[in-house]
């Protein structure tokens, strides 16, 4: 497999390397209800919560049909990285963990979403859910934090030859940021810098994307230039960030770590929605 290191995108690098709209943020609590596809029932809960757009975790219940992707080498010269084919476990997928960015594509509500399941293998599986195509059968549990005012938005990206996610605000928020990083950024060093240029120093931060290779500080990351990610745990102290991440590469295999700062470049696009704290999230 290709090693870190060796991603070439076919487009022109884009001028701004972070995109970030500022918003306010609001928790949101509810349940996945069965019958029903997994986007749809996001759409609904944030609906119902009065919001556009956001992080929403997923956990527990079961899906039946369930499908996802996961990370693939090329399979042609229009783009860097691709998907691999749809697996679709026959049993369906018990969720452990999916965090989804919510937003829009063509009009319609549009999740990004990376996780781990339990299908039946023994051990769990790491991917990119394709949330249309996932029916719930059993309530999941959702919690989340959302935009009233901000949102991703997909759009074409001629960097990557890709559609992704970016953030888009109809009004100026304070305190919390929807982020995109693009290509060849060291993922903690992007965070902290555009925390810092928006006055937040301590914060919470959750997110999904791709890195090239994913390199953790006890040195048992994954070396594949492929690597799709969940943030399982995040924080900004004192301007500094901390990332726990869940990595899968193009053979599924799932390593799990703390990510060394300025070593971690995003492959594709990295998504986050950095909650700033209340009494120390402002400089």
């Amino acid at each position: 497999m290709p090693r870190a290191g060796c991603v070439r995108h076919p487009g022109p690098p884009a001028a701004t390397r972070v995109e970030a709209v500022e918003t306010d943020i609001v928790p949101i609590v509810g349940t996945l209800r069965p019958g029903h596809d997994v986007t749809a029932e996001v759409e609904r809960v944030f609906a119902e919560a009065g919001c556009r757009g956001g992080v929403a975790f997923l956990q527990g219940g079961y899906c039946q049909p369930f499908q996802y992707v996961g990370p693939a080498l090329s399979r042609d010269s229009e783009h860097a990285v691709w998907y691999s084919d749809v697996v679709a476990p026959a049993h369906g997928a018990s969720i452990l963990a999916a965090t989804a960015l919510v937003g829009r594509r063509d009009g319609a509500t549009f999740l990004h979403c990376h996780g781990t399941w339990e299908t039946g293998r023994g051990t769990p599986n790491m991917g990119h859910m394709l949330t249309s195509d996932s029916i719930v059968r059993e309530p999941i549990a959702l919690t989340a934090f959302g935009s009233q005012t901000a949102w991703f938005e997909s759009l074409p990206d001629a960097e990557t030859n890709f559609t992704l996610f970016t953030p888009r605000s109809i009004e100026a928020g304070r305190g919390s940021l929807l982020l995109r990083i693009r290509p060849h950024e060291d993922l903690c060093f992007a965070i902290e810098t555009e925390c810092r240029r928006h006055g937040i120093s301590n914060a919470l931060i959750y997110g999904i994307g791709s890195l090239i290779g994913s390199k953790f500080e006890d040195n048992e990351g994954l070396g594949c230039a492929v690597t799709e990610i969940a943030v399982e745990r995040g924080i900004l102290t004192n301007g500094i960030v901390t990332l726990d991440l869940a990595a899968v590469d193009v053979e599924g295999t799932v390593r799990r770590g703390r990510i060394r700062r300025g070593d971690n470049p995003v492959c594709v696009t990295f998504e986050l929605v950095v909650i700033g704290l209340s009494g120390g999230g402002r400089a």
